[in-house]
């Protein structure tokens, strides 16, 4: 049984990511235990904590650690990612040396209102798993746009060719994380 962490980026109620982070793990094999990781309420990072974190960092640091996989979905702000994704990210990659997400296989989804589906996000947050040492699944590649048009007023996917396209996803990324996992 694989651990799947779910980090959603968007803090709204009823975001559209939730609604692709929730589509996705829908795809997941039955056996999948999900645990999707809150981020809005960690404190920003810094790094003068590091020698007497936090307890929100500590207990954060150990829920990353104990997750085999990582799904990620973000909505994007200003061409990047939410402060609260940015701010999980540094958390549990600090202090220096202790990096928790290296070596986990994750996929990444990006979310937007517009066409261009939250590219820059995405490649922003790609980037920083990345040098995390994360092993990405690049196929298929997850730019949601147009959300208004797939999802309720609660953010839930409703378009059924989106409901399918990323539960087949999440078929692919269970078996890219079953070989990073052997």
């Amino acid at each position: 049984m694989t651990k799947y962490g779910v980090i959603v980026g968007s803090t709204r109620k009823n975001s559209y990511s939730l609604g692709v982070a929730e589509a996705i793990v829908a795809g997941l094999p039955a056996d999948a235990e999900v645990t999707f990781l809150e981020i809005a309420n960690l404190p920003l990072y810094n790094q003068d904590l590091d020698a007497d974190s936090p307890k929100e960092y500590t207990a954060f640091r150990e829920l990353v650690a104990a997750q085999d996989a990582f799904i990620m979905v973000t909505p994007e702000h200003n061409r990047s990612v939410p402060a609260a994704l940015k701010n999980a990210l540094d958390i549990a990659s600090r202090p220096w040396g202790q990096n928790v997400w290296a070596g986990k296989p994750v996929l990444l989804a990006s979310t937007s209102i517009s066409g261009i589906a939250g590219v820059a996000a995405h490649h922003v947050l790609r980037n920083t798993v990345d040098f995390l040492d994360m092993a990405v699944m690049h196929q298929p590649e997850l730019y949601i746009g147009n959300m208004m048009a797939l999802a309720d007023e609660d953010g839930k996917i409703t378009n059924e060719d989106t409901q399918n396209f990323l539960a087949d996803a999440a078929a692919k990324f269970a078996g890219f994380a079953a070989k990073h996992l052997a």
